[in-house]
């Protein structure tokens, strides 16, 4: 990336910081799920035991010891194993509405054509775009983090007065998988800005991707599958491939006639 390629980087990160509605929607949403949702389940779990004997085939079923208290291993299980998910929505949501905004933003706001007049080849566009719609994508989900793990040990703390070991798989999450849904959420948004004449149109593409994540939490929930290290190292590797395939073939559509029709 050159200074030009930065600059339009630039332009599109004052573009959505500017706007207060869709920076309220990418940032409240996330910290809800990361931060307000695992509160409550904590809260519940910690004030009213007997609700724990309906985690109790989960536990039984993570890689640890189950022999010890009941309501640090639900609040162990909330933190690991069902958290996780939640940090493939969230680079969904906050890289499709930033390269929605990104790519048909220039249509809805008629600057596309400047855009492409200035000295940047249309591939030197593309990445522009596509690593400003990454780096917003990923920043909200390490931030949504940073807050939950924060705001969920300190909660822990003083309830339990000891902190929960958090995984390794973790890092996968955020190093591998994460990345990888965010560039395919944007990967789809961009083949849908070639039709879509609006932000919203742009988007409806990448908001399929939630549904598989929504059932792998039910699934979760229901004890049918728990999210391990060997899952997502797996899973990292499909998305990763996927994401390599379809970054490509956008690239290729990413034509002056398909951005002018």
């Amino acid at each position: 990336m050159n200074e030009r390629q930065f600059a339009v980087a630039k332009k599109d990160f004052r573009g959505i910081t500017s706007n207060k509605q869709v920076l309220a929607v990418m940032l409240i949403v996330p910290l809800a799920l990361t931060v307000v949702l695992p509160t409550i389940l904590i809260l519940t779990t910690y004030f009213s035991p007997e609700s724990a004997s309906d985690f109790q085939k989960l536990i039984d079923m993570l890689p640890i010891s189950a022999g010890g208290d009941t309501r640090q291993m639900i609040i162990y299980l909330v933190i690991n194993k069902i958290m996780p998910a939640f940090f493939m929505i969230i680079p969904i949501m906050a890289s499709s509405v930033m390269a929605a905004s990104s790519f048909v933003g220039e249509k809805e706001k008629q600057t596309l054509e400047t855009l492409l007049y200035s000295p940047l080849s249309l591939k030197q566009l593309f990445v522009a775009k596509i690593f400003a719609a990454f780096a917003v994508g990923i920043s909200v989900t390490y931030i949504s983090f940073a807050a939950m793990l924060a705001i969920l040990q300190a909660e822990v703390f003083i309830i339990t007065g000891s902190l929960v070991a958090v995984e390794i798989s973790w890092a996968v999450v955020l190093l591998l998988v994460s990345p990888s849904v965010s560039l395919i959420a944007i990967a789809l948004t961009v083949r849908g800005s070639a039709k879509a004449q609006t932000v919203e149109q742009a988007q409806q593409s990448a908001v399929f991707l939630i549904f598989p994540i929504i059932a792998l939490v039910i699934s979760q929930l229901a004890g049918i599958m728990i999210l391990n290290t060997g899952i997502l190292l797996a899973l990292g590797a499909v998305l990763a491939a996927l994401c390599a395939v379809l970054i490509k073939s956008s690239a290729k559509n990413f034509t002056y006639e398909k951005l002018l029709g």
